[in-house]
């Protein structure tokens, strides 16, 4: 399928200028700064370009390799909590769920956010571990409690620098967000009210630790951009998302604001699916259990439960309260989710639930599957600009200039310059005849009814490129003509 308009284009474009410019601190867009993301999703498909040439299976193939780190990190945790069954069960769920499907084959910088979020958490959890006294330790830690105290202390430091590392990579990947897991640990600490934990977490020397990460790229951004990657990044890009809807994603109003809170806890059931089907069972289940008091052994007698699902409250809590919505934003929620479901439902106890889990798992599977077979083809028409410079892509020259009316969106600018080395010109309708009429071979692309009436006469050498598609960033339905001037 060819890149989706807008993210998709963007990221790969940008990776593309990085590497044109030899600047790989400060990332551009069709020659003008990007200061939306940090740098870390560029450098990995800088890496996959080199490997695989700039094409779009290059810029989508980091997030797979991403997700399927992820898939790993979920079932090596799973393993430790509960037993290898638990560990396949919770990662078989995290990938067959329909927003893993969608985004692990994106070219957009969630799934490196998802990883680092997931490893944070698990280092958290781990820590927890290593503050809980050896008599409350559960029986899946009595390797760990039998070490000696140097091995232990190794340990506690490896988990603590996975810790305050995946939070720096989190942030390089997608900013503050990647920070979640601190209030998943504040926030239990706070629940359980035992202050003895703070010592293996150790929080001023490893936020100092993240910090020093970040600042080896954010200093010398700051410094190219005279601040602007501060001030556009977090400034327009987290406080300026959190505020105001962008890109027409969210509520308008303080009526649709106030209707839209419920966003998430609903859209979970079809970004987690065929696996939410089991949530309202989950939560009945949870909460049964909290009211009998029943737990589990853990640290300071909380089960991993708590942990878990405050991790996942979290996320969910802070994007219901962010004006600017999509779907996929509580992404980082999902190896939570799929590690609390693979604990309580345990299909291998009765042979109805194994069935069923299975039957699950399969179907999900092969329906995945066919849709990434038989989608792409079926849909690939519609994408215009993909569209036209596969038309036109033997004619185009490196030195072609080319130029849009109306049509300016991020695909354009990646799919021509694969052929062309300038930069997309957006231009009005009284100045495409000027451009067009200019030195040198040019290209332009517009809406078909404005071509037929601009150029109703054009010189015997122009070739007229036309295809119908759909413009998906604004969700109508487009008629465009590539008119292409040869030298």
């Amino acid at each position: 399928m060819p890149l989706i308009d807008r993210d998709e284009p963007r990221f790969a474009e940008a990776s593309r200028e990085m590497i044109e410019r030899g600047n790989y601190i400060v990332p551009y867009f069709n020659n003008q700064l990007r200061l939306d993301k940090p740098p870390l999703t560029y450098w990995t498909q800088v890496s996959s370009y080199h490997i695989f040439g700039e094409n779009d299976f290059a810029a989508r193939f980091p997030s797979a390799i991403a997700a399927s780190l992820t898939a790993l990190t979920v079932f090596g945790w799973s393993r430790r909590i509960g037993g290898e069954q638990v560990g396949w069960w919770a990662a078989i769920i995290f990938t067959l769920s329909l927003q893993t499907f969608v985004h692990a084959k994106a070219a957009v910088a969630d799934m490196w956010l998802v990883l680092f979020v997931t490893l944070a958490h698990w280092a958290g959890y781990e820590l927890f571990q290593f503050a809980t006294p050896n008599a409350q330790r559960s029986t899946l830690n009595i390797e760990t409690v039998n070490q000696t105290s140097g091995i232990k202390h190794r340990t506690s430091l490896c988990w603590w620098l996975t810790f305050y590392f995946s939070l720096a990579l989190g942030f390089l990947a997608k900013g503050p967000i990647a920070w979640t897991p601190l209030l998943t640990v504040a926030a239990v600490v706070i629940y359980t009210r035992d202050r003895q934990v703070l010592g293996c977490f150790k929080f001023v020397r490893g936020i100092l630790l993240t910090l020093i990460v970040v600042a080896l790229w954010g200093i010398p951004a700051l410094v190219q951009t005279h601040g602007e990657f501060f001030s556009v990044g977090i400034g327009r890009h987290v406080i300026g998302r959190s505020l105001a809807t962008m890109e027409g994603h969210g509520a308008a109003s303080l009526r649709a604001y106030l209707l839209l809170l419920p966003f998430y806890f609903v859209t979970v059931f079809i970004s987690f699916f065929p696996w939410s089907i089991k949530l309202p069972w989950l939560v009945q289940k949870l909460w049964r259990r909290k009211k009998t008091g029943v737990t589990d052994p853990g640290y300071s007698g909380n089960s991993i439960d708590t942990y878990l699902a405050t991790g996942i409250a979290i996320v969910f809590i802070i994007f219901t309260f962010v004006s600017t919505k999509l779907p996929h934003y509580t992404l980082p929620a999902f190896p939570l989710l799929a590690l609390l479901l693979a604990r309580h439902w345990q299909p291998a106890t009765a042979e109805g639930g194994r069935s069923l889990f299975a039957g699950i798992a399969i179907t999900a599977a092969c329906v995945l599957i066919g849709m990434a077979l038989l989608i792409p083809p079926m849909v690939a028409r519609f994408f215009p600009s993909y569209q036209l410079c596969q038309m036109s892509r033997t004619s185009l020259q490196p030195t072609t200039q080319f130029a849009a009316v109306e049509f300016q969106e991020p695909s354009l600018v990646w799919y021509c310059r694969s052929r062309v080395k300038g930069f997309l010109t957006p231009l009005n309708k009284r100045r495409a005849t000027d451009f067009m009429s200019l030195g040198g071979p040019r290209l332009l692309v517009l809406p078909t009814s404005v071509a037929a009436t601009t150029f109703a006469n054009p010189p015997q050498d122009w070739n007229f490129f036309t295809t119908s598609g759909i413009n998906i960033a604004k969700g109508k339905r487009m008629d465009l003509t590539l008119v292409l001037k040869p030298d």
